[in-house]
Parts: C-alpha cells; structure tokens; sequence
C-alpha cells in the first residue's frame, strides 16, 4: 500500500506546486494571450490537484477533516482563476483556441 500512497503524493505534489508556478509564470507574461494560456494552465492543474485529494481521501490515505480543508481550499483557488481568466476575457476579448 505504501508505493500506491507514494505514488499518488507525488502526483498531488506536481500538480499542486505546478499551480503556483504558471501564476507566478503569468505575473510576467510577456502578453495578455501568454497571461491568459497560463492562468488556464493553473486551473488545469488546480483541477487535476482537487483529482489526487478526492483519490487520497476515498482510499482513506488523507481523513475527511483534513481532506474538506485542503479541498475547500482548492475549490476557491480555481474559482478565483475561472474569475480571472474570464475577466480578462471579457476586458481583452481574448479566447484560447
């Protein structure tokens, strides 16, 4: 049992910390299409994130207590990144193909 937690750690690791690096990447985007591409591959990942934690938390490797936190957390993540990316949508009139 331990190699499958190990396994899905790791990817809730990558996914998580991928996160904070496109926001980061999109802080010096070198335009708005560029902010806008990785804003919306922060919300993938935030997504695929909240994935690993419900995987974690039905296998019982994270209890329920800690998992709603974590979760809640996340979920307001990705909403203030869906509010972002449409915003800038609508003041750029950009869309990603």
């Amino acid at each position: 049992m331990k190699k499958k937690e190990y396994v899905l750690s790791k990817q809730l690791l990558r996914s998580g910390t991928s996160v904070g690096t496109n926001i980061r990447e999109a802080q010096n985007a070198q335009s708005k299409a560029d902010f806008m591409h990785k804003l919306s591959i922060s919300q993938k990942e935030c997504n695929e994130t909240m994935y690993w934690l419900e995987l974690l938390n039905q296998s019982e490797y994270i209890n329920d207590e800690d998992f709603k936190g974590i979760h809640s957390e996340a979920t307001e993540i990705l909403k203030m990144l869906r509010s972002s990316i449409i915003t800038t949508r609508k003041n750029h009139n950009l869309y990603l193909l």
